[in-house]
């Protein structure tokens, strides 16, 4: 994370609560979209396996990691 100054911080919310106005954007907008998205899948093979990276690492994915493959390469 970026350590931001009080000021910094402030005049960034500023920028996000207009941009926010600007497009339309609500809360709950935003709430659902970040709830959304943390359930599509994080990680996914050429066979159709995917993870969205919650709980125990599945064991397609394993095999992977087990064999050398950086995990990262599976990155949606």
């Amino acid at each position: 994370m970026f350590d931001l100054d009080s000021e910094a911080r402030e005049r960034l919310i500023l920028w996000i609560k207009r941009r926010m106005d600007e497009y339309g954007i609500t809360l709950e907008v935003l709430e659902s979209s970040i709830a959304e998205s943390e359930r599509l899948p994080k990680y996914r093979d050429a066979y159709g396996n995917s993870w969205n990276g919650e709980g125990d690492m599945p064991s397609w994915l394993l095999r992977y990691k087990h064999a050398g493959q950086d995990i990262e390469h599976f990155r949606c």
